[in-house]
């Protein structure tokens, strides 16, 4: 089966789970006997290529003043974001076609449709410019590839996805690693959502990584139940030996969270959490890895209840420099407020480390050792990492069974049941072609 997948990162270029998921699945696929052309907005030249063939989406060239071209612009309608028109894919053409035409000479000199588009690949000021072309790209790219499905990852790129089924007329899968209301809470940006909304009701299937995500898009968004499936991430296997003789420069036990430094992470849980355990035991040191847009009001937190001395901000970490972290650290926390899954606790269980989840993540559904809690519950959390940093038996225990656990999460069983998904959306366009000719031969 041949896939045309749609993505906005991919390693080592990541910002977070998503390009890691990306690979892990794409790796998986393979030994599915799938081949997969996977578009990026920026290729740099040093992805890993060994399970999928990358596009780079700033070499696509498209010139809108081509007859055989404009046809995209057909599949493109307008949306409001501020004071901004910008384009993005959608279901309906517009009402007048005099009116269509009138807005496309006007907007062409935009440079989302200059022939040229350099895309950032990041998530800055212009990122719906970014997210429009690529719509425009996907669109393009679905007239000169082979494929049976598309599959697009994340809101990002959903408008691809519906640009690429719309000229191709091939099933599309969407694929829900986050919803707007795990990034954002109920101040939800409605371009976002409606973004999601018109994916997800456009796609023939929805892959959401964890039940909790599946909950939120049938209630939420008012998806179809049955074109909603669960397919649970997994983990890479490590293939080289685990770090062992890092130069850890304190004595004291080290407890870490690694993620972005978001409302939806939970780090102000994890600060309180710390102050409650330092007046007990003040032998124990903080980690918090990562960036984001609360980074700034941790450190002045942490320097408010005195325990600054105590808490390191590492910044972003990638690569041998995550392994590091691990290999010095004692206990991995995860209090996240809503995580659609979350994969970091399961590479530091890899990595023989015991972990504090929260009940309202994903991964909680398929984990049975690691130590649970509500995210809001400071005591239980600070309770739950005492535990761990003073009772070895206790963490032994969580280390040793962790990672049998772990291990038996691979990419490749996720990929078997994300094939399935392929196999039937590509049967119900089959059944779909054969009616529908069967119809006009009746005529």
């Amino acid at each position: 089966m041949k896939v045309l997948m749609f993505g906005w990162e991919f390693p080592p270029h990541i910002t977070g789970g998503l390009g890691t998921a990306c690979f892990g699945l794409t790796k998986g696929l393979v030994k599915h006997d799938t081949d997969i052309i996977f578009v990026v907005p920026k290729a740099y030249g040093d992805e890993n290529q060994e399970a999928v063939r990358i596009v780079n989406a700033s070499d696509v060239t498209i010139d809108l003043e081509i007859d055989e071209e404009r046809v995209y612009w057909d599949r493109v309608q307008y949306m409001e974001v501020g004071s901004n028109i910008i384009p993005y894919v959608g279901p309906e053409a517009f009402n007048k076609v005099t009116e269509e035409e009138k807005r496309a000479s006007e907007n062409f000199k935009s440079k989302v449709f200059s022939q040229k588009y350099e895309f950032s690949g990041k998530y800055g000021l212009n990122l719906m410019e970014e997210v429009a072309r690529y719509a425009l790209v996907g669109s393009a790219i679905a007239t000169k590839q082979d494929f049976d499905v598309i599959h697009a990852h994340d809101w990002l790129t959903y408008s691809a996805g519906v640009a690429a089924k719309e000229t191709s007329g091939k099933p599309l899968v969407v694929h829900m690693h986050a919803t707007e209301f795990d990034r954002s809470g109920e101040n939800v940006n409605t371009d976002v959502y409606a973004i999601e909304k018109r994916g997800m009701e456009m796609a023939d299937r929805v892959i959401t990584v964890s039940n909790l995500t599946r909950k939120i898009v049938i209630e939420r968004y008012g998806i179809d139940p049955s074109k909603v499936v669960t397919v649970h991430n997994a983990v890479e296997p490590k293939e080289k030996k685990l770090p062992k003789d890092v130069n850890k420069p304190m004595k004291e036990k080290v407890v870490t969270f690694l993620g972005r430094i978001t409302f939806q992470k939970g780090t102000e849980y994890f600060i309180e959490a710390a102050r409650k355990i330092l007046k007990r035991d003040p032998n124990v040191r903080f980690v918090m890895a990562g960036t984001g847009d609360l980074l700034h009001r941790m450190v002045m937190r942490a320097a408010q209840l005195r325990i600054g001395h105590k808490f390191h901000f590492t910044g972003f970490l990638k690569g041998d420099d995550v392994d590091n972290m691990f290999a010095m650290t004692d206990v991995f926390v995860m209090p996240s407020i809503s995580e659609p899954f979350g994969i970091v606790p399961l590479e530091a269980m890899r990595s023989n480390v015991p972990v504090v989840i929260s009940k309202q993540s994903g991964v909680s559904e398929i984990l049975k050792h690691a130590i649970k809690v509500d995210f809001w519950d400071i005591d239980g959390l600070a309770d739950a990492i005492y535990g761990l940093c003073h009772y070895d038996a206790l963490s032994k225990d969580f280390i040793k069974y962790g990672k049998q656990e772990v291990e038996s999460l691979k990419w490749e069983n996720a990929a078997g049941k994300v094939k399935e998904v392929y196999v039937s959306a590509y049967q119900s366009y089959l059944n779909q072609s054969t009616n529908s000719q069967k119809n006009t031969n009746n005529e």
